[in-house]
């Protein structure tokens, strides 16, 4: 197989096999109470009769597991805990619903179990100290579920003292504190033993009457998940490698053997399913492609692949869903065209004959988030769109798509008061010549020739992709008189492989360019005022706006960096152990590539530092230490620059309770209005 040295899937496990673990019932009531903030529902997940949908909500103000039928609103709540719900799966025999937590919003998460009446729950894996799990695939009667344990193997920094607390450190009005707790020494090339996670995917019986059943095993792993088991059992279905280098593997059930191994696209993780015999694995792949497609693997007799066809492609589009539907007769595809969704459903021929036409499916909204099977003949699918927070919509195999009742309306799943915004699109040039995308929001009442105070946000990833999806922060940044130009520029996804690629190494000093290239490319278009520009990110867009800020500082007034990376040494050193290896190729390994990484990070050039900075970031965010927003503020303090830190109590890398992210967008335009209005 094409796996590397560092990324084996052995058959040599020494980690503990999950045990499922009883907990006490936590449902909510039988009627469903009225909601206290406008709310969305996504990530859903049908019964086998299609009859009833389990899905997130946040209804009371955190993502929650919720259930219901489809055709009415006698939903209930499922798990009153207040753990952040991530992903939910319902099993094919209909007893169980699984799902992801993250306690504390941090990524250490555990998968649970729960009768779809509320009883029964427990947790299945992700319960040891230090350990984290997530799902994969049920097997096709339902009696076991996949589940992927990461447990750290080798040492953790020490704990700080008060001493290390970054020079002018003082606390914020109670909402920011500095967290006593691990994190590493600054960029000088001291950094301590890292540590390595060993991933680890078993069956669990979530009934407890069986023992787990190993199905892969890695050490210094990305990622690993199981995306399908085949309906005779003998194969399964695996997701590995880290970013820009995912795989599709193969691998017999019975002995972890590998025998066929297949680039993927990076994006959702449900990269595939086999064919009901098990001689065809359907999967979203880019292999020798710009974009992803269909693609058909035929394994033969040793399962090992005979040939590769291509099922079915669009230009310039990347198939960036892929689920089988009505009995696994139909795939159902969502195409990324431009960050706008297309979605249709194909007939399976096995991938040996020209299919016949898709049939597209009618959005009432611009993004498919998820798509899933419901009964023999329908489909469940969630909606975001720039006019309303996510949706699930039900779609019958003969009928229009029909929003599900407990999914709420499009004017109540948006605060009261300013009206959405439909952004458009704005394509700027970099200076190398290459096309960006992105999506341009005007503050209402703004005259079409009238320069407006401007804030370029950038999103994470880098391989996310600006959506054109309702946010309640470009919402509050609106609604005080600041456009929001959210571009996307090279390393993000939507716009084919080589885009993506194009910020690998020293390509990222050109990602960089690209941000102040967007911010001119506004300016230019008799949009944005050039006295009255600032910069905001999240995650690599937190990175992206320290070092936009540091490397063009005439051009912003202020920036927000949002559980961002200050300095790589000490990401790579605090960040969890899977993510630094999948991190280490897309941003440079933390030893081979030192020079670069430190040439790359925002404390190494914090002198050319100019402008206010606020930095936001979760208490338990283990993905991006909150180490790295302390650093950051106490550098800019020491240098006699307004810079302040709010940390969010019980949130981790992304926030997810009602109450903080209020908190969140109000002091994140709070602070714009000051820094870009005042």
């Amino acid at each position: 197989m094409a796996a590397d040295a560092r990324n084996q899937l052995t058959t040599d496990p020494v980690s503990t096999a999950p045990v499922a673990e009883p907990l006490a019932d936590a449902p909510g009531p039988r009627e469903a109470p009225r909601p206290w903030v406008a709310h969305g529902c996504w990530y859903p997940s049908a019964d086998p009769q299609g009859e009833n949908v389990a899905f997130i909500c946040d209804r009371e103000g955190a993502p929650q597991l919720w259930a219901g039928p489809a055709g009415s609103d006698d939903v209930h709540l499922l798990d009153t805990s207040p753990d952040h719900v991530t992903e939910v799966s319902w099993s094919p025999d209909g007893r169980w619903i699984a799902y992801t937590v993250s306690p504390g919003g941090s990524g250490h998460t555990r998968v649970l179990c729960v009768r779809p009446d509320g009883s029964g729950r427990r947790v299945l894996a992700g319960a040891q100290p230090g350990s984290s799990a997530y799902l994969g695939s049920w097997t096709p009667d339902g009696t076991a579920l996949a589940v992927t344990v990461a447990e750290p193997v080798g040492e953790s920094p020490g704990p700080l003292a008060d001493t290390d607390r970054p020079a002018g450190w003082t606390e914020r009005d109670g909402h920011a504190t500095l967290l006593d707790g691990a994190r590493p020494v600054a960029s000088d090339g001291r950094t301590p033993a890292p540590v390595r996670d060993r991933l680890t995917a078993y069956l669990v019986d979530p009934a407890g009457t069986s023992a787990p059943h190993l199905l892969a095993d890695e050490t210094e792993a990305a990622t690993l998940r199981v995306c399908d088991i085949s309906q005779d059992g003998r194969l399964a279905l695996l997701r590995r490698g880290p970013r820009g280098r995912r795989e599709a593997v193969v691998v017999r059930s019975a002995d972890q053997t590998p025998t066929c191994t297949l680039p993927v696209a990076d994006g959702d993780p449900w990269i595939g399913r086999f064919s009901s015999d098990a001689r065809t694995v359907w999967l979203r792949s880019n292999h020798d492609r710009e974009f992803a497609a269909l693609l058909a693997v035929h394994l033969d007799g040793a399962d090992e692949r005979k040939d590769l066809t291509v099922v079915t492609a669009r230009d310039a589009c990347d198939l960036e869903l892929l689920t089988l539907v009505e009995s696994d007769r139909r795939a159902a595809l969502a195409w990324n065209d431009g960050g706008t969704s297309v979605l249709e459903t194909l007939p399976l021929t096995g991938g040996r004959t020209e299919p016949p036409a898709p049939r597209e499916v009618t959005l009432a909204h611009e993004v498919v988030t998820r798509v899933t099977p419901a009964g023999p003949y329908g489909m469940v699918v969630a909606l975001s769109g720039s006019l309303r927070r996510p949706g699930v919509w039900s779609v019958p195999a003969s009928a229009p798509p029909a929003r599900t009742p407990w999914s709420a309306s499009d004017a109540d799943s948006v605060p009261q008061g300013l009206p959405p915004v439909r952004p458009v699109p704005l394509r700027a040039t970099a200076r190398d010549g290459l096309l960006l995308g992105g999506w341009y929001h005007r503050a209402p009442g703004r005259g079409p020739g009238e320069p407006a105070p401007c804030v370029l946000h950038l999103h994470g990833g880098p391989e996310e992709q600006e959506r054109p999806v309702f946010d309640p922060l470009y919402q509050e940044l609106l609604g005080r008189g600041m456009d929001v130009f959210a571009p996307d520029v090279r390393g993000s996804s939507g716009w084919g492989r080589s885009f993506v690629d194009a910020d690998l190494g020293e390509g990222r000093f050109a990602a960089i360019d690209d941000v102040a290239d967007c911010a001119t490319h506004a300016v230019a278009s008799g949009l944005a005022d050039p006295r009255r520009l600032a910069v905001m990110g999240h995650s690599y867009g937190g990175y992206l706006t320290l070092a936009s800020l540091v490397w063009h500082p005439a051009l912003f007034r202020t920036g927000i960096t949002v559980c961002g990376m200050s300095d790589f040494a000490t990401f790579f050193a605090g960040t969890e152990p899977w993510l630094a290896e999948s991190a280490a190729h897309k941003y440079g390994h933390p030893e081979r590539d030192r020079d670069l990484l430190r040439a790359l990070s925002p404390m190494s050039r914090v002198d050319e530092l100019r402008v206010p900075l606020l930095a936001v970031h979760g208490e338990h965010d283990t993905n991006v230490p909150p180490g790295e927003s302390e650093q950051i503020v106490g550098a800019a303090r020491a240098r006699g620059l307004v810079a302040e830190l709010l940390l969010l109590r019980d949130e981790g890398h992304d926030f997810r309770r009602a109450g903080n992210r209020r908190l969140f967008r109000r002091a994140a335009a709070d602070w714009m209005q000051r820094w870009l209005l005042g």
